[in-house]
C-alpha cells in the first residue's frame, strides 16, 4: 500500500489538545503517528486532503499548528514498520495490548491511574462495581479488558472511531476477554443499565455526556472520570452533583486527575 507522509509541528498547550487534534486527523484516515509525521493511505489522502489541510489551517489561526508539507513515501509495508517499532505493551495480570493508532496503551498517567484503581477495588472493596461496566471512548479497549480480567460480569466498550472500535475488538481477542465492543457516534441514555462507567476521556466531552453518565447508572454504582487537570475538577465535581452524583474521591498523577461519583439516587 502507497503512503503518504504530513509533516505537522504543534505546540498546544494541553496535552488533551493534541490528542483531539491527532484523534481528528485519525478520523479523517491518519493511520499512524510518529512524532510529527503523520502516515495516510495515499488514496485516502486524495479523498481527504482538502479537509485535512482546512482542518490545520483553522490551527494555524493561534499558531498551535504549523504545517510542514506532505509527501509521497516509497511502496513499503507500513502496518509492519509501525509494528516493529510499537511493539505489543505488556501490562499487569498478563494483559497485552496492541495500540496501532488508538489511545492508551496502559502507560499515560489517566489510564494507568484507571487501572491501579480497578485492580485496587477488586481487591478491597466488593464486586458491586463490578457487576456490569461501561467504557466510554474505549481506545484500545485497554480499561475494559482490564474490568473483565478482574471479574466484571458484563464489559461493554464504546467509541466514536472505527479504528479505535477495530483495535479493541483485536486487544480484547489477544487477551481471551469476552467484551462487547460498539461504535457510535454518540453515548446514549441507557436507564439504570451500568454498576460502573469509566470514561477517561477530556473536559468537555465529559461535561456533555455527564446528564447519560448519571441517568445509566444504577442506584449505588459509580462514575470514574480522567483525563484532565486539577483547574477542570471544580466544574466537573459541580455538574455531576447537579445530576444527582456525590463526589467520592479524586486521585492524582502528577498534573493529571481523576475522579470519582457515586450515585445514591435515582436520576
Amino acid at each position: 500500500m502507497r503512503y503518504h507522509v504530513i509533516h505537522i509541528k504543534t505546540s498546544f498547550k494541553e496535552e488533551w489538545q493534541k490528542d483531539v487534534f491527532d484523534q481528528t486527523l485519525c478520523n479523517y484516515g491518519v493511520d499512524t503517528i510518529d512524532g510529527e509525521n503523520y502516515y495516510i493511505p495515499s488514496e485516502v489522502w486524495a479523498i481527504n486532503s482538502q479537509r485535512i489541510m482546512y482542518f490545520c489551517v483553522m490551527h494555524e489561526d493561534d499558531g498551535s499548528v504549523h504545517w510542514e508539507g506532505v509527501e509521497e513515501c516509497p511502496d513499503e509495508n507500513w502496518n509492519a514498520v509501525w509494528e516493529s517499532e510499537h511493539p505489543v505493551q505488556e501490562l499487569p495480570l498478563g494483559i497485552r495490548i496492541i495500540p496501532h493508532c488508538a489511545f492508551g496503551a496502559g502507560y499515560h498517567e489517566t489510564t494507568s491511574m484507571m487501572i491501579d484503581y480497578l485492580q485496587q477495588s477488586a481487591v478491597s472493596r466488593q464486586h458491586s462495581v463490578f457487576r456490569k461496566v461501561l467504557d466510554h471512548g474505549t481506545g484500545t479497549g485497554v480499561l475494559a479488558i482490564f474490568a473483565k480480567r478482574l471479574g466484571a460480569e458484563h464489559v461493554v466498550a464504546v467509541d466514536i472511531d472505527e479504528k479505535s472500535v477495530a483495535n479493541a475488538k483485536e486487544n480484547a481477542a489477544l487477551n481471551g476477554e469476552e467484551i462487547e465492543v460498539l461504535h457510535a457516534s454518540a453515548f446514549s441514555r441507557q436507564p439504570s443499565a451500568f454498576s460502573l462507567i469509566l470514561a477517561n476521556i477530556h473536559r468537555n466531552i465529559l461535561l456533555e455526556y455527564m446528564p447519560s453518565y448519571a441517568a445509566s447508572l444504577t442506584t449505588g454504582g459509580e462514575l470514574w472520570m480522567s483525563g484532565f487537570y486539577e483547574e477542570d475538577c471544580p466544574v466537573l465535581i459541580e455538574a455531576a452533583a447537579a445530576n444527582g452524583l456525590r463526589h467520592l474521591a479524586t486521585h492524582a498523577k502528577n498534573e493529571w486527575r481523576m475522579l470519582m461519583f457515586g450515585k445514591t439516587i435515582n436520576n
